[in-house]
C-alpha cells in the first residue's frame, strides 16, 4: 500500500537503482577504454549490471512458495459507474446476488485484485462487492484531479447503491479505512440504515505521518521535503514509473514491500504479487493521493459513529502503527479490536485465513441483526 512511508522507501530505492545501474555502466565503460585495467573491475561492473536486471530472482527464491498464491483475478460480473468528475468506476461482484453484502475498499496504490483471498474466502457466505479507486486498476482518473478523501467517500456511496435494499458491511484497508471514516462523517444517515457495520483494517484517524513509525521525523520532513518531492513526482511521473520497474528488476521493490508490509511469514507469491500490484499505477496519481492524505483528520468523527465497528490491525504494522487502531477502537462507541499476529500492514494477505475469519464472524453478527 502506497503510504507516505512507502514513498520515502521508493525514493531511496530509486537512488540505489540509479547508483547500481549508472555505476555499473560507468565502470564497464572505463574498463573498455582502458582507464581501468584490472579484471576485477570488469567482474564488478558485470555483477552490478546483472543485479540491476535480475536481482529480484534470488530474493524471491529465498521465500517459500505457497499452496494458493495470489493472482490478479477479475470477475465476469462487472458494472461501470460514471461519476460527475469524469471518472468511471470499475465495480465487480462475487458470490450469490441474494446473500448478505460486504463491500471491500482497497488501500492506496494497488487495485481491487489485492482482495484475492478475501473474495475467495467470503463469497461462499456473502455477496462480495469490490471496486477500483479512480485512477487505479480499471477505474478512470478524475478529470478534475480531485483525489481527496471526500471525493472517494462519495464514490463509495455510489458503490453502496449497488448493494440493493439490504444493509451492507463496509470494509476498508489502509487508505480505504480512512475513507470509511470520511464516509461516516459525510453520510451519517446511512449508518444503521444502508450500512450495518464498519471494518477498519490497518487504518488511521489522522494524517498518516502521525501514526507511522518515525512519526516525529516524518512530520518534520513533511513541508520542507516530502511535499516538494511529491510535486516533483507528479511532474516527472513517466520517469518515475520507469524507475519503479527498474526497482522491481533489481529487487529493491521486493525489499521495501517486505519491510513495510510483511513480517517474515509471507510466501513467495504474496511478496511478488504485492510488489507488482503496487508499481502498476501512475506515480503522479499516487503522489496526488498522498498529498490528500496529509490533509486527513477524522478524530472528531470517531465518537459519532453509530454502528458496530471492527478495528483490525497487524501487530507489527509500521505504516499505521497499532496505537492508531487502539485509539480508534477506544473512541468509537461500539468498536472492538482484533490484532493479527504475526502480521504487518499486509496482514490481510499474510494472515488471510485469520483475517477472513474475523471478517466473517463480525459481518454475520452485524447482518443478522439487521435482517
Amino acid at each position: 500500500m502506497f503510504m507516505p512511508l512507502d514513498f520515502l522507501l521508493r525514493l531511496l530505492s530509486s537512488l540505489l537503482t540509479i547508483a547500481l545501474l549508472g555505476g555499473g555502466g560507468y565502470i564497464l565503460y572505463q574498463w573498455y577504454v582502458g582507464a581501468l585495467v584490472a579484471t576485477s573491475w570488469l567482474i564488478l561492473s558485470t555483477v552490478m549490471l546483472l543485479w540491476s536486471a535480475l536481482g529480484f530472482l534470488p530474493i524471491l527464491w529465498l521465500h517459500r512458495p505457497g499452496k494458493d498464491e495470489p493472482k490478479p483475478n477479475r470477475s465476469q460480473r462487472v458494472e461501470r459507474l460514471p461519476r460527475p468528475d469524469g471518472s468511471e468506476i470499475q465495480v465487480e461482484f462475487y458470490g450469490d446476488d441474494h446473500a448478505p453484502t460486504i463491500i471491500l475498499t482497497h488501500g492506496w496504490g494497488p487495485d481491487s485484485t489485492a482482495w484475492y483471498y478475501a473474495k475467495k474466502q467470503l463469497s461462499d457466505r456473502f455477496r462480495v462487492i469490490v471496486w477500483d479507486l479512480p485512477g487505479l486498476g480499471k477505474s478512470q482518473k478524475p478529470q478534475n484531479r480531485d483525489y481527496s478523501l471526500e471525493k472517494y467517500a462519495r464514490d463509495l456511496e455510489a458503490v453502496l447503491t449497488l448493494s440493493g435494499d439490504q444493509p451492507a458491511v463496509l470494509v476498508g484497508h489502509s487508505m480505504g479505512a480512512m475513507m470509511l471514516l470520511t464516509f461516516a462523517r459525510l453520510f451519517p444517515e446511512h449508518l444503521g440504515q444502508k450500512v450495518a457495520g464498519l471494518i477498519l483494517v490497518d487504518g488511521t484517524y489522522t494524517n498518516p505521518l502521525k501514526t507511522a513509525i518515525f512519526s516525529k521525523l516524518l512530520l518534520a520532513l513533511q513541508k520542507p521535503l516530502l511535499e516538494p518531492l511529491l510535486h516533483l513526482a507528479i511532474a516527472f511521473s513517466p520517469l518515475l514509473w520507469l524507475t519503479s520497474w527498474l526497482n522491481y528488476l533489481n529487487g529493491t521493490v521486493l525489499l521495501t514491500t517486505k519491510l513495510s508490509g510483511f513480517t517474515g511469514t509471507e510466501t513467495r507469491g504474496q511478496l511478488n504479487f504485492s510488489s507488482l500490484v503496487g508499481i502498476k499505477a501512475s506515480p503522479g496519481v499516487l503522489a496526488r493521493g498522498v498529498l490528500a492524505m496529509f490533509k486527513f483528520d477524522e478524530t472528531a468523527t470517531l465518537p459519532e459513529i453509530s454502528v458496530p465497528t471492527l478495528v483490525v490491525v497487524g501487530k507489527s504494522d509500521i505504516a499505521t502503527q497499532p496505537a492508531a487502531s487502539q485509539r480508534i477502537s477506544a473512541t468509537v462507541p461500539q468498536a472492538e479490536l482484533a490484532v493479527l499476529s504475526p502480521g504487518g500492514h499486509m496482514a490481510l494477505m499474510e494472515r488471510h485465513q485469520q483475517f477472513a475469519e474475523v471478517i466473517r464472524t463480525f459481518s454475520e453478527t452485524c447482518l443478522s441483526l439487521k435482517r
